[in-house]
């Protein structure tokens, strides 16, 4: 004999669900983030072991204040990548990088001091820097940086988040709704 489950039990299991899903989403925040903010052509990118050097800003995620800037001393720094002379979450973002090309990191804890506080970063802090490739050794400086196109402007991609959001908030309603009739769901 079949016994349909009682919707206690149906929203119950829908909102570990949901829970799931929102504790699978804080790990992926968990992770490094890589935004490029100047895409650049080049024959030659960043790789391990390369002699680099960087202009950075950096600033904390929760604040927004500024802790440390290159650009403040009008000198770069200069560190072999994938070496672990700098944080991993640098090791890691910098690769594949042309020289004029910027990013914006955002590290994780995890991939930046952790749990010890350094300086003015308190422990545990995400840290968000935006970084400037300046040049990597023994590569000649091109002449003229050849700024990438990208094939989908800021709008489009704005759009776009915008839509697949109002899909999943239309689906996770109609997931929900207690319409009579359809107690059983």
């Amino acid at each position: 004999m079949y016994h349909t489950p009682p919707v206690a039990t149906m929203k119950t299991a829908l909102l570990l669900t949901v829970l799931a899903s929102a504790a699978a989403s804080l790990v992926a925040a968990q992770e490094l983030k890589i935004d490029v903010t100047l895409p650049v052509e080049c024959d030659r990118k960043t790789k391990n072991g390369d002699r680099v050097s960087m202009h950075y800003k950096g600033t904390l995620a929760e604040s927004g204040s500024k802790f440390d800037a290159s650009y403040d001393r009008n000198q770069p720094l200069t560190f072999n990548l994938g070496s672990g002379q700098v944080i991993k979450g640098w090791d890691q973002g910098l690769l594949d990088m042309c020289i004029g090309e910027k990013r914006t990191l955002t590290i994780p804890p995890e991939l930046g001091y952790g749990q010890r506080a350094m300086g003015p970063i308190p422990a545990g802090s995400t840290l968000i820097f935006e970084t400037e490739l300046v040049a990597i050794a023994g590569v000649p400086k091109p002449e003229e940086i050849k700024i990438k196109a990208t094939g989908e402007g800021v709008a489009e991609k704005v759009a776009s988040a915008v839509a697949d959001g109002a899909d999943a908030a239309k689906t996770f309603v109609a997931d929900t709704d207690d319409v009579q009739g359809h107690e059983e769901l």
